[in-house]
């Protein structure tokens, strides 16, 4: 008994004396730079700015989005003129798709980043932070997405950089961190691969995790050095050279969801950071939720998406289907009414959505296979008929099929009957049990993942940039890195053997024909 108070006393100790250790010091000043102006995006940076700033640091944050209810140490630089990218993708354009799309898809990125990296660099906001005088903040954290045009703000800072993603790693991103590209094993965000490939899906996936990455060199890079150097001098090194100086990297994935991958400790999964303590649901919903005796289907596509632009006949065809189904079918819905909506379908222009999965009452989540949606689905271990669009959605949708909790629903095949096959797919218990295990897994973690994005932050400032994680890969070519040096030199070497014995047969050959007397 005395033995078991001893222990719990030292280890209450121990816990407190490390609780000190970690916020130790005075108060970090952190600047988060947020040039992109998509919503969805924002969702996974701006929990760990105000969890920041709640933890006591100084926190100056530039992006589209300013927080409503800012902490006390949480500071707004708005960056406004520009339009938003929320509820602005017509599905009117998935219409007609071509196997090139995800080529089309880097180019919308490209002139996205070039706008927001344009813009950015002349906003008053920017002005402001600039007034700053060198080293005057401890870390900056931006996202690294399309451009990388704001390392060259960094670089005038002089302050360590932590790099965010709200996707899983982009091509582009793996050779900064010195992180292996291994496309038999890691799909690229824009195919729709699983980590099961064929050997059709690699080939594919080995092409295009190349081209994509050459494309964002010879393209994205420039187009960001032109502006950068234009607004801090021709001196300045080119932003894909800064971007190697980059600390750490926050990821939004999760081995249970997206698979494991042989990632170095400088890349930190964050994977749900963005979902938050349940909130109690407005009563109407709850009764809903409550009532519903055969379930609940949840139909949702996110937040730049609007289910209302689709043609009449995916429309319709969702409606009957639903008609057909004894669980009751909620539907984020952007129009006061939907033609022909039956008795079990309740439509609703904005929806708590994370506190609808998971209510123990829903049983599939009909979702287009954005990144943050699929997260609440494994966290509140839902099936998800998933009809991914653009983007990462059809990798995410990939690793959610691969796990074996969802089905995949294609744009194209929208109808009746196909929306009826595929939810009462779902409805297995299968794919309930699949679920279950990856919400096991996606949520049992040592640390929270808010607790874990603020130690590697102030780890980050307190040690300067922790120079330690860097790995030297680097710096490295591709070229040394793959080991191809070395498979060329041995390839020379036996070239060289098997041309020498070669020749030495043939002499020998010769020299026996040589030898054969001459007949008359």
């Amino acid at each position: 008994m005395c033995s078991s108070l001893l222990t719990v006393v030292l280890l209450g100790l121990t816990l407190a004396h490390t609780e000190v250790e970690v916020n130790a010091g005075p108060p970090l000043k952190i600047l988060g730079l947020f040039p992109h102006p998509g919503v969805s995006h924002f969702h996974f940076f701006h929990p760990i700015m105000r969890g920041l700033a709640e933890a006591g640091h100084d926190v100056s944050v530039v992006s589209h989005f300013p927080d409503k209810h800012p902490a006390v140490h949480y500071k707004d630089y708005p960056l406004t003129g520009i339009d938003k990218l929320t509820n602005s993708v017509d599905l009117k354009v998935f219409e007609k798709r071509t196997f090139y799309s995800h080529f089309q898809e880097f180019f919308l990125l490209y002139d996205w980043g070039r706008q927001a990296c344009n813009f950015t660099l002349r906003s008053d906001a920017l002005q402001q932070i600039l007034k700053r005088r060198q080293g005057y903040f401890d870390v900056i954290i931006m996202e690294q997405f399309n451009t990388d045009c704001m390392m060259g703000v960094a670089h005038q800072l002089h302050a360590p950089v932590i790099a965010l993603s709200s996707c899983v790693m982009m091509p582009w991103h793996y050779e900064r961190m010195g992180a292996p590209i291994i496309p038999s094993h890691i799909p690229n965000l824009f195919m729709a691969q699983s980590q099961d490939m064929d050997f059709g899906g690699r080939l594919a996936n080995w092409f295009s995790f190349h081209a994509l990455n050459w494309m964002y060199k010879l393209l994205s890079v420039p187009a960001a050095d032109k502006m950068v150097q234009y607004k801090f001098g021709h001196m300045l090194p080119s932003v894909g050279e800064l971007a190697k100086n980059t600390s750490l990297f926050f990821v939004n994935q999760h081995y249970s969801l997206s698979g494991p991958k042989p990632l170095p400790p400088n890349v930190i999964e964050l994977g749900g950071i963005h979902i938050q303590k349940s909130k109690p649901l407005p009563a109407d919903l709850q009764r809903l939720l409550d009532n519903a005796e055969h379930g609940v289907i949840l139909i949702s596509w996110g937040s730049m998406i609007r289910a209302n632009s689709l043609s009449a006949a995916k429309r319709d065809g969702i409606v009957r289907a639903a008609a057909r189904l004894k669980q009751q079918v909620i539907w984020k819905w952007e129009n006061e009414t939907l033609p022909n909506q039956p008795a079990n379908m309740h439509i609703m222009k904005w929806l708590p959505q994370r506190d609808i999965l998971c209510h123990p009452n829903v049983k599939v989540f009909m979702s287009h296979g954005g990144l943050m949606g699929t997260s609440e689905a494994a966290y509140c271990g839902v099936p998800v008929v998933a009809t991914p669009m653009y983007g990462d959605q059809f990798v995410n949708t990939a690793a959610l099929v691969q796990r074996g909790m969802a089905t995949i629903l294609n744009y194209e095949e929208i109808g009746e009957n196909s929306v009826i096959r595929a939810l009462k797919k779902a409805l297995d218990k299968k794919y309930y049990d699949a679920a279950k295990a990856v919400s096991h897994s996606y949520n049992h973690r040592p640390q929270q993942a808010l607790q874990t994005a603020l130690w590697w932050v102030e780890h980050v400032a307190h040690t300067g940039g922790a120079p330690l994680l860097q790995p030297s890969a680097v710096h490295m070519s591709r070229f040394v890195y793959y080991s191809l040096d070395c498979y060329a030199f041995v390839a020379l070497i036996l070239a060289i053997i098997i041309g020498s014995w070669l020749a030495l047969i043939r002499r020998c050959c010769g020299s026996k024909s040589s030898a054969k007397p001459k007949r008359d």
